[in-house]
């Protein structure tokens, strides 16, 4: 019978990444819809997508693999829109849209890769639990 395996070294710097990235990006979506650039002066609704992201905020705080997992599937939608808003809109606006994808985009990456490590060690103490 083989023993489990558990020499997962969590990157502290990678957790931090992905911590200030958030917290970048919810600065940022408030900030753009708010002040700097909203769509219509006194439209404030849009300010509401960063309500998602301060959810996520304490679980990444804290290092929850599952927050960080379904976080970095919800901020593919900040992507999304980062990308589109850059492509379409202009002046200020477009700046802030690229600005909200590569926020969006480190947060993804820093998370996966905290995430990974733990992925592929519960993955290899299945493989030896089965054997």
């Amino acid at each position: 019978m083989t023993t489990p395996i558990s020499t997962t070294r969590p990157n502290a710097v990678l957790a931090v990444g992905a911590l200030a990235s958030l917290a970048a990006l919810i600065v940022l979506s408030l900030a753009w819809e708010l002040w700097l650039a909203p769509l219509r002066p006194g439209a404030w609704a849009l300010a509401l997508k960063a309500l998602p992201l301060a959810c996520a905020l304490p679980g990444v705080a804290r290092k929850n693999l599952y927050t960080l997992q379904w976080a970095s599937m919800l901020v593919l939608l900040y992507l999304a829109e980062g990308v589109v808003r850059g492509m379409t809109d202009a002046g200020l606006s477009a700046s802030l849209a690229w600005l909200e994808a590569l926020l969006a985009l480190a947060f993804f990456v820093c998370a996966l890769a905290y995430v990974a490590p733990f992925k592929r060690t519960a993955r290899l103490n299945a493989r030896a639990k089965k054997s």
